[in-house]
């Protein structure tokens, strides 16, 4: 929970996003201020209309009332009086003061619209450079994160709490100083009326202010609550359509109707409770303001009868600023109320900003030059989660151009080791060298362009497939060069019968492919590449016998000269590998080549055998 000094600290934080729009915020705050002096002023202007419409003689200037104080109809004898003729015929006075007023109301609205425009200019700007700043942050967090938090939960803080700071951070910040200006410039005319009734009028003020501080504190948690929950429902919503598939053949339509009600009932009630207090700004504010304007109404009308000077016009002039002075201080006093969305939402944005990225660059990074003489991973342990490793003491090495294939049970820790290769991960001892360099001594970025990635979850973007196929250069490609990976990997003569050739949309993640054509269009992403280091996670396994001799074939052209990393199931597919290496519970139980590991038995035998004739197979201890 935010406490006092926090959120003001907060607060500033989330301001510092106004920082490269001042200027524009300058005019903002210059056009609210004079649009709420011309507001009051209008107000004040139905002082000298009352007077010339009840003065009792015809021609003549309006004497002032003592109570009026000589400041206010100093103002008034230089705006209003340089253009009307008070002391004239009095038609001639009523009509020039009427139009006066309109052409402050016109000047009034012009301001009106120049500071709600440019308000929304800066919204938009602001929301764009924070949602932008927490997206560039996600995308340089290290995969702990990822394996750590919801996608939901963060398509949630881009998107909703993104919003909710938005409104805070311009929308009511807007209001804000709106409120104080309008307060500011009406206060300073009721002064100038009446300071008696002035002083009287704020008599109630305190209490509008102190009457949410045990309410507040119910505020903040409920929104807090209300914004996890957004992000739950988010999360689930996500998983059950990325998974409808496996929701549908399980038939299980129903169970998951009812765990997203029970979220979104959680949600109704947490909101719902959260809003019954925010509820109670309104009745208890205007119950405060009506106590004030009795108190206005009761002391005024004494100050009228009771020959203090006051006038009846400047009673009326004073009560209809007094209307105007209740509406900011209502704003002001439900305030703290309001803006507990948006501190909420700032700070669980923060938490994503402040994320660390644990994997870093050191500062003597250097390029990486590619692989001459061999990988050599030297005693290399590593865990998710203190405690729990995945990898136990790995030690191996590979020669330049060669291919070594990792074999085993699943969870035996395969994809992790090549996770680490690619700095996805950091080891937790041991090292991981290239040509006798340590992989942290390069640059992270050019390590991984020297990675070709072909997994067995073929990503690709709703897009076209030249698109998918060029994202492997994150850049603008010639026809020509698309086309030369897509034969490579044996892929253009289907993309040649699609509708649109290399310009059709694949659909979201390649949904209008086959998974032979989704790990054909990997491939050829891998071929444009051309990168030194090839790995081959599970490439092939889930794929019918036909895609499979396809994806073979392109994968023979990509491997030609690469050191490559195969990780398999299908030992058909890894016997070919000069060295296999068979893991079991994070450790290399054995290695060898494929015909040395079915002399020595043991795992590899046994995997072997249960592929083949898995009725047959012994039982595994």
């Amino acid at each position: 929970m935010l406490r006092p000094g926090s959120q003001v600290t907060l607060y500033l934080r989330i301001l510092s996003y106004l920082r490269p729009y001042a200027g524009v915020f300058a005019l903002a705050v210059i056009a609210t201020s004079i649009f709420a002096a011309l507001d009051a002023f209008s107000l004040a202007l139905l002082i000298p209309f009352l007077r010339t419409l009840f003065s009792e003689a015809e021609p003549g200037p309006a004497e002032p009332s003592p109570a009026g104080g000589a400041l206010l109809d100093r103002l008034l004898d230089t705006t209003l009086g340089r253009l009307v003729d008070l002391g004239g015929p009095r038609d001639e006075a009523i009509q020039g003061i009427i139009f006066f007023i309109l052409a402050v109301f016109v000047l009034k609205n012009l301001f009106d619209f120049a500071r709600i425009y440019l308000v929304a200019w800066i919204e938009q700007s602001v929301t764009r450079d924070m949602r932008d700043a927490v997206y560039d942050h996600l995308v340089e967090l290290d995969l702990v994160f990822f394996g750590q938090t919801r996608v939901g939960q963060i398509v949630s803080r881009l998107t909703h709490d993104v919003e909710q700071l938005r409104t805070l951070i311009t929308k009511e910040l807007a209001k804000i100083l709106s409120s104080v200006f309008e307060l500011a410039a009406a206060a300073v005319l009721m002064l100038l009326i009446s300071w008696q009734l002035s002083l009287a009028a704020t008599v109630v003020l305190p209490g509008v202010f102190a009457i949410w501080g045990p309410l507040l504190r119910r505020v903040r948690r409920g929104d807090r609550e209300v914004l996890d929950l957004a992000g739950e429902v988010n999360s689930h919503l996500q998983e059950t359509l990325a998974g409808i598939r496996l929701v549908k053949a399980s038939s299980a339509e129903s169970h998951e109707r009812e765990r997203f009600r029970r979220l979104t009932r959680s949600y109704f009630r947490n909101f719902v409770r959260t809003e019954r207090y925010r509820a109670l700004a309104n009745p208890v504010t205007e119950l405060v303001g009506a106590l004030g304007t009795v108190v206005i109404l009761w002391y005024g009308t004494r100050l009228v009868f009771g020959g203090s000077g006051l006038s009846p016009e400047d009673f009326i002039g004073f009560l209809a600023l007094s209307m105007k002075l209740y509406a900011p201080v209502k704003y002001l006093g439900k305030l703290p109320a309001i803006i507990q969305p948006g501190l909420v939402a700032g700070e669980r944005a923060f938490e994503f900003l402040d994320a660390p990225a644990e994997i870093r660059d050191r500062s003597s990074a250097r390029a990486f030059p590619g692989v001459r003489r061999e990988i050599a991973f030297r005693n290399v342990s590593f865990g998710y989660r203190p405690g729990e490793q995945v990898l136990r003491g790995i030690s191996f090495r590979v020669e330049a151009g060669t291919a070594v294939a990792v074999v085993g049970p699943s969870g035996a820790g395969k994809s992790t080791l090549v996770d680490l290769l690619g700095r996805f991960y950091e080891p937790d001892s041991g090292s991981i060298r290239i040509d006798g360099t340590d992989i942290r001594e390069f640059s992270i970025r050019s390590l991984r362009e020297g990675l070709g990635i072909v997994s067995q979850e073929t990503v690709l973007f709703h897009d076209t497939v030249r698109a998918n196929i060029g994202y492997a250069l994150g850049r603008d490609l010639g026809d020509d060069e698309i086309e030369r990976a897509a034969r490579a990997a044996c892929a253009h003569e289907f993309i040649r019968r699609l509708p649109d050739g290399y310009g059709t949309v694949v659909g979201e993640r390649g949904t209008k492919l086959s998974g032979g054509q989704r790990q054909r269009i990997a491939i050829a992403r891998a071929v444009l590449r051309d990168p030194p280091i090839l790995i081959l996670d599970e490439a092939t396994s889930a794929l019918d016998s036909e895609s499979e001799r396809l994806v073979q074939e392109a994968l023979a052209n990509l491997l030609a000269g690469r050191t490559t990393f195969v990780i398999a199931h299908r030992l058909s597919t890894v016997q070919r590998a000069r060295q296999i290496l068979v893991m079991d519970r994070g450790r290399i139980v054995q290695r060898g080549s494929h015909e040395t590991l079915l002399a020595e038995g043991g795992l590899y035998g046994y995997l072997h055998a249960l592929q083949l004739e898995p009725d047959r197979a012994p039982a595994r201890a």
